[in-house]
C-alpha cells in the first residue's frame, strides 16, 4: 500500500474502538508508520497505548485524512474539535453508522471533501468489506486513497447513491452479527440432537466459515451451490424444507431483519 501522502501529512483517528483498532492494525501491518498516526480517544485500550501512535496530543496542521470512528451519539461533541480542517484539502472519512454527508458538511463546511464508508467487523481479520460514497468535493485521487486505505482490511465497493448506505448497513454492516447468531443457533440445535456443547460449536463455526469461503471462491452462485449439495428427498432437503418455507422460514425472517437494521440507520440519520 502506498502510504507516502499519509506518512508525509499524517492520519488522524477520531475515536479508536473495536472498528478503528481493527483498521489501524491492518494499516500498521501494511507499512504505515505509527509516528504518522494521531489518535484522539478518551478511553484508549491497552493495545492502542502500546502501538506508539501519537495519542491524545497536538494534531498535525493539515493531515491527509481524518477518520471519524466515534459512536454516532458522540458526534456532536467530538467533531467540532476538528472544524479547523474543514473547507480545505483534508479528507474526512467517516465510518460512523447513520450519519449522512450533509450533516458533516453542515458541521465542517460545504467545501470539505467527505467520504462516507460502512465497514464491518471481519476487518479485524482482514476479511471485511466496506462500501463507500463521496460528496462532490472529494476528488478521484481522494476516493482512490480512501479505497486503498480500506483495502488493507478487506474488499471495497463504491455506491451509486448515498441512499443505498442504509441498506448496506442492514446487510454487511450489521450482517456479521446475524451470522454469529446463526452459529449460536446451529450449535444449540446440534446440542438438542445429542451433541456435546463444545463439539456442536466447533462443527457450527467450521461449517459457516467453510461455506462462506466456498461461496466467495466458487464460480457458481450460492443458489447453485445449495442445489449441488441437496439430494432429492435426502437429509439436506428435509432441513431446507423448513428453512426455506416462504411463510415461516429464513426468507421472510431475513427480509425483516435487514429492514429493521436499515430503518434504524435512517432513524439515526434523522436524529
Amino acid at each position: 500500500m502506498n502510504m507516502t501522502e499519509l506518512a508525509n501529512r499524517g492520519l488522524v483517528l477520531l475515536g479508536c474502538g473495536k472498528m478503528g483498532s481493527a483498521m489501524l492494525e491492518g494499516w500498521l501491518k501494511g507499512g504505515l508508520s505509527a509516528s504518522s498516526v494521531w489518535v484522539n480517544d478518551p478511553y484508549p485500550s491497552d493495545w492502542l497505548t502500546a502501538q506508539g501512535v501519537n495519542l491524545n496530543t497536538t494534531l498535525p496542521d493539515s493531515p491527509a485524512i481524518v477518520l471519524i470512528a466515534v459512536k454516532p451519539q458522540m458526534m456532536q461533541d467530538a467533531l467540532p474539535t476538528l472544524k479547523s480542517y474543514g473547507n480545505g484539502d483534508t479528507l474526512f472519512l467517516s465510518v460512523a453508522a447513520g450519519i449522512g454527508i450533509a450533516t458533516y458538511q453542515d458541521m465542517l463546511g460545504a467545501r470539505t471533501p467527505i467520504i462516507r464508508a460502512m465497514p464491518n467487523t471481519p476487518a479485524a481479520v482482514g476479511r471485511g468489506i466496506t462500501a463507500l460514497i463521496g460528496n462532490a468535493v472529494a476528488s478521484d485521487a481522494q476516493m482512490a486513497m480512501a479505497e486503498e486505505l480500506l483495502q488493507a482490511v478487506g474488499q471495497t465497493v463504491r455506491l451509486q447513491a448515498e441512499a443505498q448506505m442504509d441498506a448496506v448497513t442492514g446487510v454487511s454492516g450489521s450482517g456479521p452479527a446475524y451470522v454469529f447468531h446463526m452459529i449460536e443457533c446451529l450449535a444449540a440445535a446440534g446440542e438438542a440432537q445429542g451433541l456435546a456443547p463444545d463439539l456442536a460449536m466447533t462443527l457450527a463455526k467450521a461449517t459457516v466459515a467453510g461455506a462462506g469461503a466456498l461461496a466467495e471462491a466458487a464460480d457458481e452462485t450460492p443458489a447453485q451451490l445449495r442445489v449441488n449439495v441437496t439430494s432429492p428427498n435426502g437429509t439436506t432437503q428435509a432441513g431446507l424444507d423448513v428453512l426455506m418455507n416462504p411463510d415461516t422460514g429464513l426468507p421472510p425472517l431475513m427480509k425483516n431483519t435487514v429492514a429493521a437494521a436499515a430503518d434504524r440507520s435512517r432513524e439515526l440519520a434523522n436524529g
